[in-house]
């Protein structure tokens, strides 16, 4: 089984309680199942692991209580996360470089954050990139959208404006890999 740091949960739950406030939080949690909704009422840490099926759990569940139900608002779940941790954490992979400099710089870092896959990314032009989550061990959309609004969160980051975000290829629609494409000015 996968596992992601808790990072990504307590991004996630701070993304409901300030964009839609403690009655929809709560909502979210009581959708849960019963032991991962204890996870996270005791406070999960940014630095622990926390199972990938409570992220999707987390993530679905809130898309539902918040969004259309359509899994669109993981793609603003996986951006906010990356404009609350990303500065913090790596904010001199910002300061140096492009998107494209980030990107091969973060990359090398996926396993920090999953225990599962590689992101590899590829330039595409001069103001694009096409990322591929390989070897993941259960991909679910929930997880490539937030990947593709994290890397839209992290083009802004380092200046740049989103021009195109897409998922052009995922493994839970039959492709080999996943595939996200990006482009900015």
């Amino acid at each position: 089984m996968s596992n992601v740091k808790g990072a990504a949960i307590t991004a996630r739950l701070r993304f409901v309680q300030e964009r839609y406030g403690g009655g929809a939080l709560r909502r979210v949690l009581d959708a849960l199942p019963r032991d991962e909704r204890e996870v996270l009422e005791r406070r999960v840490l940014p630095q622990e692991w926390v199972s990938y099926e409570l992220f999707v759990d987390l993530s679905v569940a809130i898309d539902r209580a918040c969004g259309a139900g359509d899994l669109k608002l993981c793609f603003e779940l996986g951006k906010f996360s990356a404009h609350v941790n990303l500065p913090s954490i790596y904010k001199l992979f910002y300061r140096l470089g492009s998107p494209m400099f980030m990107f091969n710089k973060t990359s090398r870092l996926w396993r920090i954050h999953y225990d599962s896959g590689l992101l590899i990314p590829e330039e595409d032009g001069p103001n694009g990139v096409r990322l591929r989550i390989e070897d993941f061990e259960k991909p679910h959309r929930a997880h490539c959208l937030s990947v593709l609004g994290w890397a839209a969160g992290s083009i802004e980051l380092s200046g740049g404006t989103i021009h195109r975000a897409v998922e052009d290829r995922c493994r839970t629609k039959g492709d080999r890999s996943c595939e996200l494409a990006l482009r900015w000015r």
